[in-house]
C-alpha cells in the first residue's frame, strides 16, 4: 500500500503518470508497505496466463526474492525509477524515504533493486548510471544500506500511517535496529538470482 498523502499525477509525455506527494513526508517515513491485497505470482502462474495478462505483470510487476511477481493493487505500481531516488526499499516488505519529500514531488524507486528481467536504459539525470541492470542489486547493495542506515533509526520517531501494515514482530526489530540494539538487514536480503542476468519466464 502506498502511502495515504500521494496521488497519481501525470508528469510529462516521456514518463507518463507518476506518484507524487499531497503533503510534506520526512525523511524515515514508511512510503509503502506491502499489503494482503497485493497479489503474488510464482513463475508456473505468469506461464499459465494469456499473453494479455502476461504483459501487465512485465510492465507493473516486481520480483521478490523467490522470483514470484509481485503486483500492486494501488498507486504503488506506478512509482517510477530514477537513479537518484528518494525513496529505497528495505530487507522488511516496506520502503522509505531516504530523504526529505515535498508537495508536488515525485516518490521514486530504483529499479536497479527490484529484479527486472532486462536491462533498459533511463531517463538521463545527470548520473553516473545510466542502464538499470538485474543484477544492479548485488553491485550497489552496499551504497543503498548506507542510505538507509542514514535514517533508519528515525522510522519510530515519525508519524507512520502504513504501521498498521507491519507486524508487530517486525515492529520490534526494527526499533532494535534504531536503537543499535540489532544489525539492519541488508537490503541484499532482496535478490533474485537470476539465469544469465536475465529473469527466464
Amino acid at each position: 500500500m502506498i502511502h495515504p498523502k500521494t496521488e497519481l499525477k501525470f508528469i510529462s509525455n516521456e514518463i507518463g503518470y507518476g506518484v507524487v506527494a499531497t503533503e510534506f513526508i520526512p525523511a524515515g517515513t514508511i512510503t509503502w508497505a506491502l499489503d494482503k491485497l497485493d497479489r503474488e505470482f510464482s513463475p508456473l502462474d505468469f506461464q499459465a496466463l494469456d499473453p494479455i495478462y502476461q504483459n501487465i505483470l512485465d510492465y507493473y510487476t516486481f520480483r521478490n526474492n523467490n522470483g514470484n511477481f509481485v503486483l500492486c493493487w494501488d498507486n504503488g505500481r506506478y512509482v517510477n525509477h530514477s537513479f537518484n531516488s528518494n525513496c529505497l526499499t528495505t530487507a522488511y516488505d516496506f520502503e522509505i524515504a531516504i530523504r526529505d519529500i515535498h508537495p508536488g514531488e515525485q516518490l521514486t524507486d530504483d529499479y536497479g533493486y527490484l529484479n527486472i528481467p532486462e536491462p533498459f536504459r533511463g531517463i538521463d539525470e545527470g548520473t553516473k548510471r545510466k542502464v538499470v541492470y538485474p543484477d544492479d542489486l548485488v553491485k550497489y547493495y552496499k551504497v543503498w544500506d548506507k542510505k538507509l542506515l542514514k535514517v533508519f533509526d528515525t522510522i519510530p520517531k515519525h508519524e507512520q500511517p502504513l504501521r498498521q501494515l507491519v507486524s508487530d514482530e517486525m515492529w520490534e526489530e526494527i526499533v532494535s535496529v534504531s536503537k543499535g540494539q540489532k544489525q539492519m538487514e541488508s537490503i541484499l536480503k532482496n535478490y533474485y538470482p537470476q539465469e544469465n542476468g536475465s529473469a527466464k519466464k
